[in-house]
């Protein structure tokens, strides 16, 4: 049987409070009172949507076995990149073999999805097992607008195969509609919208419904069948009446994270769905719908495999990393809604060599280094020579992934004369687990908080935007871990 065999979540650490957005720009919009409740989730400054992708996909692949994925599936509407594939970027991050299918799916925000149904169709066919599903977005609102205060930041990734399916694809139901509700054009860098009451009433009141009942008909289902109903929402009113509409019972509701997180487009619906499955049981039958340009509708039946998965971040475990953003200008700055100087050194001009990433891609984009074969000593970046004094064996290395590993702090650093947009850049020495040391920068973290001993992870985060050239550049950082998860 197909269906999902693991999921992931990810949640950036930081969170604004609409508060404070409204309280420097409710005087241009005092109708945005009405959006100021709660909190919501920002990316990091070097952060974006491949990267949260990575940091989902990552959490889907814990205890898993990597070598095992024949496919990345990539979805987002604010990709970095218009002509390189972007899921080839996170296929390298996975640390996945190269021999695999890896596609990007775009251009609404239903496409998470879209990613999805693919991902089970190619499965349920036999052509194909093991393929990772990742979804993430970072869609900006201009200033003073209701978008800026409604968007959140987020990922969520499924491993979809036949085995050990915790969560078994019983059936789906589509419809397609060109109903822009929002936009941007190719050039656009802020979202879009129509009015309000109209995608309320004509986008969420007649088309989701529709897509529901095609379903519940289609596989002679009932809504009352359902332990939990996904949808995603932001409009509290109009969520009400769908609920009415469908007969969907309060408890059945799974929470659309607009308080905590917001509204994170894309991969709206498969975060909501990573949710419903940290507190599912066997049996319980889950409806996930989608909306944008139409709706797909999905079921899935959990099944025993669920209490055997090992324990991941997921939603909860993100939700619960947070920490404030308490400066609204850091955001317009991270955002580059707001100029500002970084400093003479922020004018370096840092371009990609192509040819070097190509030839050594596997060390930057995935943290590959080396093991000896012979005394089992590890290092980064990769060596012919074993660093090992006592061995010192020649061409005897096999690859050997740090992505995946833990380490700890030897030293570090704050540089207040280092160009960076979130001052001081923080980096230092990190001796992994399993051996190798290494210099890394430091991110989601403050200097105060930290000392030599603690453990750190590493997360895939944009080493540099040359803004020149419309070139991000990625690499590995080390992520402080304040208490043992």
């Amino acid at each position: 049987m197909a269906g999902i065999c693991s999921y992931g979540g990810y949640v950036p650490r930081y969170r604004l409070n609409r508060g404070l957005i409204y309280q420097a720009m409710g005087w241009m919009n005092p109708a945005n009172i009405a959006n100021a409740k709660g909190e919501k989730s920002v990316a990091n400054f070097d952060e974006d949507s491949i990267t949260m992708a990575v940091a989902a996909g990552t959490d889907a692949l814990r205890g898993m076995d990597r070598s095992s994925v024949q496919g990345i599936y990539f979805a987002s509407t604010t990709m970095p990149y218009k002509e390189r594939l972007n899921a080839g970027i996170v296929t390298a991050a996975l640390g996945v073999k190269d021999q695999i299918r890896a596609a990007d799916f775009s251009g609404g925000i239903k496409s998470g999805t879209t990613a999805l149904l693919s991902a089970l169709e190619s499965v349920e066919s036999g052509r194909a097992n093991n393929i990772v599903v990742t979804a993430a977005d970072s869609r900006l609102g201009k200033p003073a607008s209701p978008q800026e205060m409604i968007f959140g930041d987020a990922g969520a990734s499924f491993l979809v195969g036949r085995d050990n399916v915790i969560a078994e694809f019983k059936d789906s139901y589509s419809v397609t509609y060109d109903f822009v509700d929002h936009f941007r054009g190719e050039f656009a860098k802020f979202d879009r919208q129509w009015e309000d009451r109209w995608i309320r009433d004509l986008g969420f009141m007649e088309i989701l419904p529709e897509a529901v009942t095609g379903l519940l008909e289609k596989t002679e289902l009932k809504i009352s069948d359902f332990s939990k109903v996904v949808y995603p929402c932001h409009y509290g009113a109009a969520r009400k009446g769908l609920n009415k509409k469908l007969a969907i019972t309060p408890e059945a509701v799974q929470d659309n994270l607009q308080e905590q997180v917001g509204d994170t487009g894309c991969p709206q619906a498969l975060l909501m769905l990573v949710g419903a499955l940290e507190n599912a049981s066997p049996g319980d039958k889950i409806l996930v719908i989608s909306f944008g340009s139409g709706c797909d509708a999905m079921v899935f039946e959990v099944t025993e495999n669920i209490r055997k998965l090992p324990q991941r971040y997921g939603l909860s475990g993100s939700l619960a990393k947070r920490a404030d953003l308490d400066n609204y200008t850091k955001y317009l700055v991270w955002r580059d809604n707001l100029p500002a100087d970084a400093g003479l050194r922020a004018e370096e001009d840092a371009w990609t060599r192509w040819s070097q990433l190509w030839r050594k891609r596997r060390e930057i984009l995935g943290l590959w280094g080396t093991k000896c074969k012979k005394c089992g000593t590890v290092q980064y970046p990769t060596q012919r020579v074993c660093v090992n004094p006592a061995c010192n064996a020649t061409g005897e290395m096999e690859p050997y992934c740090f992505s995946d590993k833990r380490g700890t702090i030897a030293s570090f650093t704050g540089d207040n004369l280092a160009a960076s947009l979130n001052p001081p850049a923080i980096y230092g020495q990190i001796v992994f687990e399993q051996g190798g040391k290494y210099m890394f920068d430091f991110t989601d973290c403050d200097l105060e908080s930290l000392s030599t001993g603690m453990s750190v992870e590493m997360s895939f985060r944009r080493k540099y935007r040359d803004q020149k050239r419309d070139i991000a550049g990625y690499f590995w950082k080390a992520v402080p871990i304040q208490k043992e998860e």
